[in-house]
């Protein structure tokens, strides 16, 4: 075997670009026009002899005419002056060529990720639906119960009273950057953000943990701070517990809707509640969670710290529970500092959920083996994955002749005269492979948003 396959070795022919072909060698006018870069008007003047087309069997279809290549490359010489003036313009035609396709690649991807930003799912995204529901019912209530703690506070001077409307000031001030952000999250993606504004929920919710923290906690303290320097007698409470009476009753029915969102996203992600919460999968409805949980407890610390002042007469309680209050809101404000700005830098979905996609790309009969996969939660139910594949050329190769028919090939390959036969086959079939592995790169893209449907973005690089 291996003898005969050295005899064909030595046998073969090979390509020597520097000899010349034959004057009679002879050209179609396609070939002397894409060859040479002529025009059908450069070529009128040329001797012509007739072939019969190769394309054609019967004997009455009518004959292909044909060029010498020598005097289609004396034209070309008249037209471009010399074949080395030929030789650059064709480099240049090709360079051309290949930014051509690479713009025409980029295009085919940016028609893609249009549609995937574009469809059905982009478009059923509202303000007022969701996040923008809950977040809206939070923003009315709160501003609600800061007008009525608001007069309680004027009323009765209580430090805790105060605290609760600073409290409910800031809540409404948070939600009104939450509802912004979540307002600008669903704005359709732009040249300069191809991947949309869904972060701006984790801004929006970042920004409101501070804010809690700077004017909710600060102002609490201070005024808690104060009330034990300083103590003055507290007055007309009654009120003041009608207004927290009926605060907890609202506090709780925004925090109840709150939790009924939190509940359908954990269930429609089959994620246990607390892992929802931590992982800030929906952080505007974490935020008006987190703040109607403090306000609940806020009101429960005041009422009982007025209801002391009130049995002792000592205006320390009250001052105490203001300390509490902004103690809770400083908890608050740092548990939603942490866990947006870890979804802001870029966390990674679960390991189950990462190690099911990697077994359904290792399973697939095109792919031998994957590498440096990695898949990033940018949040709002939106996942970039990226993995390198490396494909079975062998099985790709399957793939395309299962789409050929195989007789045909067969008769086409048996009819190869010359080597120029044998490369005019493998550039078409060559190029037929790449499109089916283009294809296969498609398919494998469906096939992991199918096994997760929060994956948006898929970057796989082929080895």
């Amino acid at each position: 075997m291996s003898k005969a396959i050295l005899s064909y070795k030595e046998r073969r022919r090979k390509v020597d670009y520097s000899k010349k072909y034959t004057d009679n060698n002879t050209l179609t006018a396609v070939r002397a026009m894409s060859d040479y870069l002529l025009k059908s008007s450069d070529l009128e003047q040329l001797r012509q002899t007739a072939r019969r087309s190769p394309y054609d069997q019967e004997s009455s279809q009518p004959k292909m005419m044909v060029y010498l290549r020598s005097d289609v490359e004396q034209k070309a010489i008249e037209v471009w002056g010399s074949m080395e003036a030929l030789q650059l313009e064709k480099k240049k035609r090709k360079e051309r060529e290949a930014i051509y396709k690479e713009h025409l690649f980029l295009l085919k991807r940016a028609m893609k990720e249009y549609d995937q930003f574009f469809g059905s799912k982009q478009a059923s995204q509202s303000m007022f639906a969701g996040a923008g529901k809950v977040v809206l019912s939070a923003i009315a209530i709160n501003a609600t119960n800061f007008l009525f703690k608001l007069i309680a506070w004027m009323y009765s001077g209580s430090s805790s009273m105060f605290s609760e409307a600073i409290h409910s000031a800031a809540d409404v001030c948070n939600q009104c950057i939450l509802f912004l952000g979540i307002r600008q999250s669903i704005k359709k993606p732009s040249r300069d953000h191809p991947y949309g504004y869904s972060n701006l929920r984790y801004v929006s919710s970042l920004i409101s943990g501070v804010g809690v923290f700077c004017v909710g906690a600060g102002l609490s303290f201070y005024h808690g701070i104060t009330g034990l320097i300083h103590p003055e007698p507290i007055h007309d409470l009654l009120w003041s517990y009608c207004i927290l009476g009926g605060s907890l009753l609202t506090e709780g029915a925004t925090l109840a809707i709150a939790i009924n969102a939190i509940k359908q996203g954990s269930e429609a992600r089959k994620m246990p509640f607390w892992e929802y919460v931590w992982r800030a999968r929906d952080p505007s409805v974490n935020v008006v969670f987190m703040e109607d949980t403090a306000a609940v407890f806020g009101v429960i610390i005041a009422a009982s710290c007025m209801g002391l002042t009130s049995l002792t007469g000592n205006p320390m309680y009250d001052s105490l529970g203001a300390i509490g209050i902004g103690t809770l809101l400083g908890a608050v404000s740092g548990f939603l500092i942490y866990t947006n700005t870890e979804a802001l830098t870029g966390r990674s979905i679960p390991d189950d959920q990462l190690l099911k996609l990697s077994e359904v790309m290792e399973n697939d009969v095109m792919i031998r083996g994957v590498y440096d996969v990695k898949a990033t939660d940018m949040g709002v139910n939106t996942i970039r994955f990226k993995a390198e594949l490396d494909i079975d050329g062998a099985e790709l190769t399957r793939s395309y002749l299962d789409t050929q028919d195989l007789e045909v090939l067969l008769k086409e390959i048996q009819n190869f005269k010359n080597l120029e036969d044998v490369e005019t086959f493998m550039l078409k079939h060559g190029e037929r492979i790449i499109d089916q592995l283009g294809a296969e790169v498609d398919r494998i893209e469906k096939l992991i948003k199918a096994t997760n449907p929060e994956v948006r973005h898929v970057d796989l690089e082929i080895l």
